[in-house]
C-alpha cells in the first residue's frame, strides 16, 4: 500500500494542473490509511486540507489511483498525524554534523564563560504559540508565501535566506512568520528562535546609548533564528539601520535563518539604505495579498469548526462577501458571532450576521458607491454594453451579468426589491428571482462566485 500511494504521488507531483507549491502544501504530506473496492482513506493533517482535497483534488486523486491499480468507489479524507516524509541520507548527515557542531561549539563557549563569570544574555523567543501552520488558512493569495515558510521552517539558514513577507495590514504576515519560529522550536530543539518587532530593536538601541548599555546587539545576534516584524518602521532611523545593519551582517554570514515582515516591498521603504535594502532582497520577498472569496470562505469554515461550530453556507457566503478589507477584520467580526450564538444559545444566521456588520466594515464601503456604477463595472467586466444589461435580452450570458448586477445592488447598496426593479423597469418578484439565482451559484458554481468576487473588487477600486 505505501508503494501504491507512493507512485500516485509521484505522478501527481508531475501533473501539470498541480503547482509545485500547491503539490507541497496539500498533498506531499498525505497518506494512504487503508484501501479496498469500496473506498480509498487518506490520512491528512487537519480539516482545512481535508475541505481542500474534497474541492480541489478529489477527481484527480481518485483517477490517478485507478491509473496505479486501485478501484476504489469513494475516497474519505481523515485527519490524522501524517507521518513526514523522510529527509534523504545525505541531508541527515549535514544536518547532524551542523548539530553537533553546534552543541560543541555551545558547550566550549559555555565552559569559557563559566570560567570567565560571563553571563549568557537570555531571552524568551516572543512567539505565541496559537500561531501554527496547521491553522494558517492556505489559498491563492498566500500560497506561496506559505510553500517558501514551510520551507524555512524545515532548512532554518539553508534556504530563503532572508525570507521577507511584505502585504498590507491583517493578512497573515505575522501569523505565518510566527509558525516559522513555532516549527523551527518543534523540529529543532536545538535551535534558539527569537521574534520581535523593529520598534523593539529601535527602543533596545535608544536605551543602549541613553544607558550606556554594553552587549545591546548579543541578544540578537547570539540566536539561530530572528524574525523581525514590522521593518517599515525603521524608516528614517539612521543608527538603527546600522545597527540592524551589522546585525543582519553576523547572523547571515553565519547561516542563521532571517524572517522580515513589512506593509511594503523593500525597495518602496523611505530612506532605506542601499547596502540594507540590497541585504534584504539577497533572499526571497514575497507579496502577500487580499484573500479571494474562496479563501474568505475557508477562513470563516476553519475558524467556526475550531471554536466548535459549523456554519451554514449562507452564513459562511454572506461574511465573506461583505468583509473584504482583511483577514482580522473578518476573524473579529466572525469571534462576536459566535461569541453572540453562544451566550443566546443559538446557531449562527445571515440575520445575526447582518445585524452585526457596521456600514464602515461591510465591504469598506465608499460613500459614492451607486448603482450606476455596479452597473458600470459590471459591463466592463462582461464585456457587455450597459444598454443591454438594462435591455430586455433574455441572453444566457447578458441575463448572468444583469442578475449579478442586481445581487450587488442588494448587498452592497442595500437596495429594496421594488427599488432595483425600477432601475432595470422589472417587477420585484422578477428581480428577487435573479437575486435568488446568484445566490444558489455562489454555493454551487466557482465561475460565478470568481465573477461575483472579481466584479466586486472593481467597484471598490
Amino acid at each position: 500500500m505505501d508503494m501504491l500511494w507512493k507512485s500516485v504521488l509521484g505522478e501527481l507531483e508531475l501533473e501539470e494542473s498541480i503547482s509545485a507549491a500547491n503539490f507541497k502544501t496539500w498533498l506531499a504530506e498525505t497518506e494512504l490509511v487503508s484501501l479496498d473496492n469500496e473506498k480509498a482513506v487518506i490520512g491528512v493533517k487537519n480539516a482545512f486540507h481535508v475541505n481542500q482535497l474534497k474541492k480541489k483534488y478529489y477527481d484527480i486523486i481518485k483517477d490517478t489511483l485507478v491509473k496505479n491499480g486501485a478501484q476504489p468507489e469513494t475516497i474519505n479524507f481523515q485527519v490524522q498525524m501524517v507521518n513526514k516524509p523522510a529527509k534523504v541520507s545525505r541531508e541527515i548527515t549535514s544536518n547532524e554534523l551542523k548539530v553537533e557542531r553546534a552543541k560543541s561549539k555551545n558547550n566550549k563557549t559555555d565552559r569559557l564563560n563559566e570560567l570567565l563569570n560571563v553571563k549568557t544574555p537570555k531571552v524568551g523567543d516572543n512567539l505565541n504559540p496559537r500561531y501554527t501552520f496547521e491553522n494558517f488558512v492556505v489559498g491563492s493569495s498566500n500560497d506561496l508565501a506559505y510553500a517558501a515558510a514551510k520551507t524555512a521552517a524545515d532548512l532554518p539558514g539553508q534556504k530563503y535566506n532572508p525570507l521577507y513577507f511584505y502585504g498590507g495590514v491583517g493578512l497573515g504576515k505575522t501569523h505565518l512568520m510566527q509558525a516559522i519560529g513555532n516549527e523551527i522550536k518543534a523540529q529543532h530543539p536545538e535551535l534558539s528562535v527569537l521574534y520581535i518587532t523593529i520598534e523593539t530593536f529601535y527602543k533596545d538601541y535608544l536605551e543602549s546609548v541613553r544607558f550606556k548599555k554594553q552587549g545591546y546587539a548579543d541578544k540578537y545576534r547570539a540566536v539561530d533564528v530572528l524574525i523581525v516584524d514590522d521593518m517599515q518602521f525603521i524608516a528614517g532611523k539612521e543608527k538603527s539601520q546600522e545597527e540592524f545593519f551589522h546585525t543582519f551582517n553576523e547572523l547571515h554570514q553565519s547561516n542563521k535563518q532571517i524572517i522580515i515582515s513589512s506593509d511594503r516591498p523593500p525597495k518602496s521603504i523611505p530612506t532605506l539604505t542601499d547596502r540594507l535594502r540590497s541585504r534584504f532582497e539577497w533572499g526571497m520577498a514575497i507579496d502577500i495579498q487580499m484573500p479571494d472569496f474562496e479563501t474568505r470562505q475557508a477562513i470563516i469554515e476553519t475558524k467556526a469548526e475550531l471554536s466548535g461550530f459549523k456554519l451554514d453556507s449562507a452564513t459562511t457566503n454572506f461574511l465573506a462577501t461583505n468583509i473584504r478589507t482583511n483577514i482580522r477584520e473578518l476573524e473579529g467580526t466572525l469571534n462576536q458571532l459566535l461569541a453572540i450564538s453562544e451566550i443566546r444559545g443559538i446557531q449562527p444566521s445571515v440575520e445575526m450576521a447582518e445585524g452585526m456588520i457596521s456600514e464602515s466594515i461591510r465591504s469598506n464601503r465608499p460613500q459614492h458607491l451607486t448603482y450606476k456604477k455596479i452597473i458600470d463595472k459590471t459591463s466592463r467586466f462582461f464585456q457587455i454594453p450597459k444598454e443591454e444589461i438594462l435591455g430586455r435580452s433574455r441572453s444566457k450570458d447578458i441575463n448572468r451579468a444583469r442578475q449579478i448586477s442586481c445581487f450587488l445592488m442588494k448587498y452592497e447598496l442595500k437596495m429594496s426589491f421594488p427599488k432595483i426593479g425600477q432601475v432595470f423597469s422589472r417587477d420585484h418578484t422578477t428581480i428577487m428571482n435573479g437575486v435568488t439565482n446568484v445566490e444558489k451559484g455562489l454555493k454551487l458554481d466557482n465561475a460565478m462566485r470568481e465573477q461575483v468576487d472579481a466584479i466586486t473588487e472593481l467597484i471598490y477600486e
